[in-house]
C-alpha cells in the first residue's frame, strides 16, 4: 500500500458522498444498521459495482453473469445502496429498509432482493459459497468471475480459513477475496481481539496471490482488480486497508457506530450535514 495515501487521508469525491447519503437515508427509514462496516467497505463495492461487474439489473439471474458475494452480510446497507443505484430494485425500497412490507433486511436474503448472490449474515460462510460458484464455473467451462467482500472480525472463523484451502486446491484464479481491513469489530479492535498479522503472508501461506490496497481509493481498487488474477492458477487475494466509519468525523473509528439501534432524527440530521458539507 502507498504509505502516502493512507486510508485515513484520502478524501471522498462526490460519488462516494452521494453514496454514503443514500445509506443514510436507508438508516433514517429503518432506524438502526451497522453504519461502520457500510462506510468502511463503500468504495470496494461502489468500483465492483461501477467498473468491474459484468451484471444486468433488468436479468439478475443471466447465468454468465460475475457474481459479488458480500459475506460480511452486515454492511448490506452499502449493497443496498449500490443496488438500487443500479436499478436491480426500485429506489422506494430503501424507504422500507426492515419494515414488514419491505425485501431488505438487516442482512441481505438471496432469493428475496434482487442482485444478492447469497444470504449473508452468519460471518464466515459466504466464503464458501464463493468456492463453490468458482469451482463450479471452473468445471463448466464458463468465464465469469467470483468476488467475496470479507470483514476482517469475520476472518477469526476457521470456515474462512477450509475455504481458502479449498480454492487453492482447486487453483481458482476466477475467485478474488477482498478484505475490509479496517480494523476494528463489535467490541474492541482486531489486535485486542484476536491478531490477524502477519496477515497478508498468512493468505500466502494458503496459497493466493496477494496485494495489499488503500481501500478507500477507487483507483487503486479498479487498478489491482484489472490486473486479476494476479498469477495463474492462484487465487487472488486483496487486503483493503480502510477506516471503519469512513467519510463522517463523528462515525470514523467509533465502536458506538458498529451498529445504531433506534436511530434519531438528530442523529440522522447530523449524519447528513457532514455528508453535504
Amino acid at each position: 500500500m502507498n504509505s502516502l495515501s493512507t486510508p485515513e487521508s484520502i478524501p471522498l469525491d462526490a460519488r462516494s458522498k452521494e453514496l454514503r447519503r443514500i445509506i443514510v437515508q436507508t438508516l433514517g427509514a429503518g432506524k438502526r444498521g451497522h453504519v461502520g462496516a457500510a462506510f468502511s467497505v463503500i468504495e470496494i463495492l461502489r468500483v465492483l459495482y461501477d467498473d468491474v461487474l459484468r451484471v444486468d439489473p433488468k436479468n439478475p439471474l443471466w447465468p454468465d453473469r460475475d457474481r459479488c458475494i458480500l459475506s460480511k452480510g452486515h454492511s448490506c446497507l452499502a449493497l443496498y445502496a449500490l443496488l438500487a443505484d443500479k436499478g436491480f430494485f426500485p429506489k422506494e425500497e430503501l424507504l422500507k429498509f426492515c419494515a414488514s412490507d419491505g425485501i431488505l433486511g438487516g442482512h441481505p436474503e438471496y432469493g428475496k432482493v434482487p442482485g444478492v448472490e447469497a444470504s449473508t449474515g452468519s460471518l464466515g460462510h459466504g466464503f464458501s459459497f464463493g468456492v463453490g460458484f468458482s469451482l463450479a464455473a471452473k468445471l463448466d467451462g464458463k468465464h465469469h468471475k467470483v468476488f467475496v467482500v470479507l470483514g476482517d472480525g469475520e476472518c477469526s472463523e476457521g470456515t474462512i480459513w477450509e475455504a481458502a484451502l479449498s480454492a487453492s486446491k482447486h487453483r481458482l484464479d476466477n475467485l478474488t477475496i477482498l478484505v475490509d481491513y479496517n480494523k476494528q469489530q463489535t467490541y474492541g479492535t482486531i489486535e485486542e481481539v484476536q491478531g490477524l498479522e502477519p496477515f497478508a503472508d498468512k493468505w500466502a501461506s494458503f496459497g493466493f496471490a496477494v496485494r495489499e490496497i488503500n481501500g478507500h481509493d477507487t483507483g487503486e481498487i479498479l487498478s489491482v482488480l484489472g490486473s486479476t488474477p494476479f498469477e495463474s492458477g492462484k487465487p487472488n487475494a486483496i487486503i483493503c486497508h480502510t477506516v471503519k466509519g469512513k467519510g463522517v468525523s463523528f462515525t470514523e473509528k467509533n465502536l458506538a457506530w458498529h451498529h445504531k439501534a433506534k436511530i434519531t432524527d438528530a442523529e440522522v440530521g447530523a449524519l447528513m450535514s457532514e455528508l453535504e458539507s
